[in-house]
């Protein structure tokens, strides 16, 4: 009997050893794996500058690692080194400064920027011991048709604003309309209820309806071409005049011509007064200045005519 206690517990015993070893916490979700980041591409830009000057656009779509090779081929005295340095927007760039060898007869400076946003862009300039540089200007596609005069349009009314981009160019992403108030620009964000903007995107070229234009139009708008790396803008003026603006030079040109006219009227109707009271002043002079004599004979000449009547 004690020996199947001792079975039974010791049974029991490795029972408990065996549930020990389970695990009772429910699995979590697998974690995807983190996707690596890529490294940013890489473009090189060189220049051999024979001057003392020159400017190169480069043109870019998408955040890159830019690689910049200036080389001069030096002045008449062409020292064994000088000092190169780079610039920003006109401003020197922190710790640039290094010395320059002149090797086959030229000089040569190199620099790798990190262009990822649209502050990146700009002006960059290398600089030979301050007699020679090469300016690199970084910009995204710019949109070269820029329309000059204002679009004209009436109270009520409606208007399309076009902007396009050339298609020799990249095609934007897409495209965003703004429009200027006393802060800068305001992004437009078209809404069904009212219907006052609709924007229309095709490829290289944009539109801009404004539906029942007010005279608080009237101001610049802004459409802008999206690139990963930045964003392009070029503007357009809208005037909206209500009907009789049209008419208000030929409204002053008829007041300006009665109020002549009235003048002129006026003018000649003093002018005739005048004759009209000179003529009659003069007539009473000339019958006082008659003598006694020419007085009867008047008088005489008077009585006989009557006689005869």
């Amino acid at each position: 009997m004690s020996a199947s206690w001792k079975q039974l517990f010791f049974q029991i015993l490795l029972l408990l050893i065996s549930c020990r070893h389970i695990n009772t916490k429910t699995p979590g979700p697998t974690s995807p794996p983190l996707d690596p980041i890529s490294p940013l591409p890489t473009l090189e830009r060189s220049y051999v500058l024979k001057g003392e000057s020159h400017t190169e656009k480069v043109e870019l779509l998408n955040p890159v690692n830019l690689s910049l090779m200036c080389t001069w081929a030096g002045n008449q005295n062409k020292p064994s080194n000088i000092t190169g340095f780079w610039r920003k927007d006109g401003e020197e760039i922190e710790n640039s400064r290094v010395t320059v060898q002149l090797e086959n007869e030229q000089y040569n400076l190199k620099e790798k920027f990190s262009i990822v946003s649209e502050e990146n862009l700009g002006s960059y300039s290398c600089v030979f011991g301050g007699e020679a540089k090469i300016d690199f200007v970084l910009a995204a596609p710019q949109i070269g048709d820029v329309r000059d005069k204002p679009i004209v349009s009436y109270v009520g009314d409606s208007v399309v604003i076009t902007c396009k981009m050339e298609e020799s160019k990249p095609k934007p992403n897409t495209w965003n309309w703004y429009m200027a108030n006393d802060t800068g620009k305001e992004q437009i964000f078209p809404a069904p209820e009212p219907l006052r903007y609709e924007i229309k995107n095709d490829g290289w070229k944009t539109k801009l309806l404004v539906y029942n234009l007010s005279e608080a139009d009237s101001g610049l708008f802004y459409c802008g071409a999206v690139y990963a790396i930045s964003t392009t803008m070029s503007h357009v003026e809208l005037k909206v005049i209500s009907f009789y603006e049209p008419l208000k030079p030929f409204i002053v040109i008829v007041v300006e011509v009665i109020v002549l006219v009235a003048a002129i009227l006026l003018y000649e109707r003093s002018q005739s007064k005048k004759d009209y009271t000179a003529a009659g002043n003069g007539a009473g002079d000339q019958t006082n200045s008659l003598t006694p004599g020419e007085n009867n004979a008047l008088e005489e000449s008077s009585s006989m005519r009557q006689r005869k009547v």
